[in-house]
């Protein structure tokens, strides 16, 4: 049930709770008043949950602790009041939870620690008071924020906090914490921000590849704070202990300054008289390494890092080569694996930067676990190249080319796989704002890890579908997984991506890409084989519970081809069809009988 954005208004009526196979309830941007039902704990399979940006009041019901199934829920921008139940630990499903923007008060519940599915966690802007609890720090999922912003929180800050490892952003900033920041935050490699602005901290900054260049807004104003960075003490002026020491730093501080001017001096005299001894070639360089920009490095150490590793992106170093560039494995100083794309140099210049500057506009702002993580860019005539997080084990066409890899990708993991690649697609066009279409969904850009786990990459074709400007573009995408509208339109929408999902599904049911159910090639005799005749060979028998799921990802996968592009389901529908138990479906699909002719209908 989808109401969002409208002008409802009055109070959510309690007959809801007889709606007990509600899956998806949005209530959010309309003007309901009153509070929370309790009945809505009826709803006991639901699974997303969103009533932001009303004037709803009172208190979060406590029986709201019993919806299990619970993965999203977004209560942002009420008037609610009241604590956070200490039953919150029940939702074990939870992976987005935002309170933010209400009235709440009282204590964070420790007990919060218990929900390890949460990958954002979002209570700023409220009346939170007591110190952070270090059970947040067993959230080892948390990944795309925790945000405890705008609150009275005091205290010191946990050394648990630390544990998060795949946090990407962290914002502590206009509370009353006190003490050092913890020396464990060197530990969370994966932050992109961490804002602690507006605490009374003290001491030293930790020393981290993120806090290099960090802007000074994150860490002022600051009574205490010392450290490396714009706007910040160094740590040595801080007021020494004795009379002694200052009288002596006092007496060496001239002496030091005038051997730094000095030194500062010959240094830029070198640099001068080495510039204009430089190579054209080095000129290029110099440029191209200024016009590095990226996120958790220097920019000016990793453009030297990367060009060393690669050794000037020798081919020796190349590990996958596309239509729009060549993929380079480096491992920089500091022992990381990165994957360097090194974008061709073609005569279509503008179609270059157009397609290089789009990708960069949209992995900026795409923090999810199965999209492959980017580091940073650089852009210049001569290096033109982005830089990825490096997953091992290379594309899902190359593991399913692959006889034993193929073995080894059993019938669950290639379930798990295909749940992974439809949450991440899904995020792509339900969760940003625009909306991102990715235009090119393909078993070559989808990545493995040594695990088996699906890696969503290559954006380089992807487009922001913009609410207030045209959607039409030129054709681009891989042959076999393009949608037969795009035939007779170059309209771009989400229902491309939808289709090539489906090519995908049948891609990893079948072993290879599923060519002749797609062009009708099959005699009349064939369309008669049964499904567990195209099933790989390769992997051992589905037991019964993944022949059920892999009944229902068929039955899916056809219904995502569907030559209307209305007729397909919604990237979030795929994924929660996906996510659901074969057992809870009342109707489940016969997987032995269920015949090549029946599906290709669907076609």
């Amino acid at each position: 049930m989808i109401l969002s954005s409208n002008r409802l208004s009055g109070h959510i009526s309690p007959n809801l709770g007889a709606c007990t196979q509600l899956m998806v309830l949005h209530l959010e941007q309309n003007m309901i008043t009153g509070s929370i039902p309790p009945i809505i704990s009826k709803l006991s399979n639901l699974v997303e949950l969103r009533l932001n940006s009303n004037h709803l009041t009172g208190k979060i019901p406590p029986q709201i602790s019993t919806l299990t199934n619970l993965y999203s829920m977004n209560l942002s921008s009420n008037q609610l009041s009241g604590s956070l139940t200490t039953h919150i630990g029940k939702l074990s499903n939870l992976g987005y939870l935002d309170i933010s923007g209400n009235r709440m008060s009282g204590s964070i519940p420790e007990e919060l620690g218990a929900c390890m599915k949460l990958e954002a966690l979002k209570i700023n802007n409220n009346n939170f008071s007591g110190s952070l609890p270090g059970e947040i720090g067993n959230l080892a999922s948390l990944q795309i924020m925790l945000d405890v912003s705008n609150n009275n929180l005091n205290g010191i800050l946990p050394q648990q906090l630390g544990k998060l490892g795949m946090l990407e952003f962290l914002n502590l900033s206009h509370n009353q914490f006190g003490g050092r920041i913890p020396s464990s935050f060197a530990r969370m490699v994966s932050l992109s921000t961490l804002d602690v602005s507006y605490n009374d901290l003290e001491g030293p900054v930790p020393t981290t590849r993120l806090l290099q260049n960090a802007p000074a807004s994150w860490f002022l104003p600051s009574k205490g704070l010392c450290g490396n960075i714009a706007g910040l003490p160094p740590c040595y002026l801080i007021p020494l202990a004795s009379h002694h020491k200052r009288k002596t730093f006092g007496l060496l501080l001239p002496i030091v300054l005038v051997v730094g001017f000095c030194l500062v001096a010959v240094i830029v005299v070198v640099i001068v008289l080495n510039c204009k001894k430089r190579r054209p070639q080095e000129s290029v360089t110099a440029e191209a390494r200024d016009l590095f920009s990226v996120w958790n490095f220097d920019g000016r150490l990793a453009f030297d890092d990367i060009v060393r590793a690669t050794e000037d992106f020798n081919d020796k170093y190349i590990v996958g080569t596309g239509g729009y560039g060549k993929v380079y494995k480096a491992q920089l100083q500091d022992g990381q694996l990165v994957a360097v794309k090194k974008l061709h140099q073609t005569e279509e210049e503008l179609d270059d930067e157009t397609r290089f500057h789009s990708e960069m506009e949209i992995l900026s702002q795409i923090r999810q676990r199965s999209i492959v993580k980017m580091y940073g860019f650089c852009s210049h005539p001569t290096y033109k190249f982005l830089v990825y997080d490096y997953i091992q084990q290379g594309s899902l066409r190359k593991t399913l080319e692959d006889e034993e890899l193929a073995k080894e990708l059993d019938w669950q993991k290639r379930i798990a796989l295909v749940n992974d690649v439809a949450q991440a697609i899904s995020y792509l066009h339900h969760e940003c704002s625009p909306p991102i279409i990715h235009r090119d969904i393909t078993s070559n850009n989808i990545l493995l890890d040594t695990s088996f786990k699906a890696f969503v990459s290559d954006f380089g074709t992807a487009r922001i579908l913009k609410p207030d400007s045209s959607n039409w573009s030129a054709l681009a995408g891989t042959y076999g997984y393009i949608a037969p509208e795009l035939s007779y339109t170059s309209v771009v929408t989400e229902k491309r991506d939808i289709y090539s999902f489906g090519v995908v599904m049948l891609e990893l049911v079948m072993g290879k890409h599923p060519r002749d159910l797609l062009d009708g090639s099959l005699s009349s005799e064939e369309q008669t084989i049964l499904v567990n005749d195209i099933l790989d060979q390769r992997p051992t028998t589905p037991t019964t519970t993944e022949e059920n799921s892999l009944a229902l990802l068929i039955k899916l996968a056809f219904s995502c081809l569907e030559s209307s592009p209305q007729a397909r389901p919604t990237m979030r529908e795929a994924y929660h069809t996906l996510i659901q138990r074969p057992s809870s479906n009342p109707y489940p699909v016969p997987f032995s009988a269920l015949a090549l002719w029946q599906v290709m209908n669907a076609c």
